[in-house]
């Protein structure tokens, strides 16, 4: 039996830890890392995840080159960075994003 740990969002409800909250933790690493049609079945994970921009994120920054991460696969993920090369930290794009629309949800 594996017992997640409590993570607590930040005051903008982003999440620093998020790898244990992911929809993928505890799962095959590997189905992440596939090619061709099987990133599509490997994209369906991410849907629904707690912390999918949290991820995605974390792949955008670090430049993560393979596997599917934040519901993007690689060839998404630089398509994504050569349309946007202003984006100096998609952590603060996003985390500011996702407080935006938690703000909206409540309003």
């Amino acid at each position: 039996m594996t017992i997640s740990p409590v993570v607590k969002p930040t005051d903008t409800g982003w999440v620093e830890e998020w790898a244990p909250l992911g929809r993928c933790a505890g799962t095959d690493p590997d189905a992440l890392f596939v090619q061709g049609k099987a990133q599509r079945a490997a994209k369906v994970v991410c849907k629904g995840c707690p912390v999918v921009a949290e991820c995605l994120a974390d792949a955008l920054d670090n430049r993560t080159e393979f596997g599917v991460w934040g519901g993007m696969t690689e060839r998404e993920r630089r398509a994504l960075l050569r349309r946007r090369p202003d984006v100096r930290s998609w952590t603060a794009l996003l985390s500011a994003a996702k407080a935006n629309s938690a703000e909206g949800a409540i309003a």
